[in-house]
C-alpha cells in the first residue's frame, strides 16, 4: 500500500510545482530522497543500558534499527576516545522516508510545547534542510514514562533540487509548518 504522503505528493504536489517554477517535465522538480535521524549521547553512548534504551526508542520511532555510530577522534576537551560509542543513526528511504515525514508533520511537530514553526534558515547551499528537536517524547511510539532522560534528535531531509527556493515550496506544499516572516 502506497503512504498517504507519497500519493499526494505524486499526484498533486509535483505537477503543482512544474507549473509553479516553469518545468519542461515533471522528473525536474524536486524530490525527497531519505531522511536521516541523528541521536548524540556523548558520555552517555559509553553505557549499555542508557544505548539500548536509546536504540529502542528510535527504532520505534522510525520503524528501522538504528546504527551505532563511533568516534573518529579522540579529543581530551570533550571527554571522548576514538572508536567509543558517540550515539545513533537511522536513514530513512522510499515508503518509510514518507510515512515518518507524515506523522512527523501531522503528530509530533504539534506536540511540542510553545512551537511556533521551523526556522527557514535550515536549509543548506544543496537544497537539503536540517532541523533539531529537542525532545524525542513528542512521538507517540515513545512512552514519556518509560523514557529516562529526554534527548534530542536532529533530522536532515536530502532533497534533490536546483535550488533552495525549490526545496522550500516542495517541503511548504508538504505541510510543513515554516515560520512566516513577519510572526513573532
Amino acid at each position: 500500500m502506497t503512504p498517504r504522503l507519497k500519493e499526494l505528493y505524486l499526484k498533486n504536489i509535483k505537477p503543482a510545482l512544474k507549473d509553479q517554477f516553469g518545468l519542461k517535465n515533471l522528473y525536474m522538480g524536486p524530490k525527497i530522497e531519505k531522511v536521516i535521524l541523528n541521536m548524540g549521547l556523548g558520555l552517555d553512548g559509553n553505557d549499555s543500558k542508557i544505548l539500548k534504551s536509546c536504540e529502542e526508542d528510535l527504532g520505534k520511532i522510525t520503524g528501522q534499527k538504528p546504527v551505532i555510530t563511533k568516534f573518529k577522534k579522540s579529543v581530551a576537551n570533550f571527554k571522548t576516545r576514538k572508536g567509543s560509542n558517540a550515539g545513533l543513526k537511522v536513514t530513512l528511504r522510499k515508503n518509510k522516508m514518507y510515512e515518518f515525514l507524515d506523522r512527523l508533520v501531522n503528530i509530533a511537530l504539534p506536540r511540542i510545547k510553545d512551537f511556533r514553526g521551523l526556522s527557514a534558515n535550515g536549509f543548506d547551499k544543496f537544497g537539503n534542510y536540517t532541523f533539531g528537536i529537542k525532545e524525542h517524547i513528542i512521538f507517540p511510539e515513545v512512552s514519556f514514562d518509560r523514557a529516562d532522560k529526554v534527548r534530542g534528535l536532529d533530522i536532515t531531509i536530502v532533497i534533490s533540487s536546483q535550488k533552495k527556493e525549490h526545496s522550500f515550496a516542495l517541503l511548504e506544499k508538504l505541510n510543513f509548518p515554516f515560520i512566516k516572516k513577519g510572526d513573532n
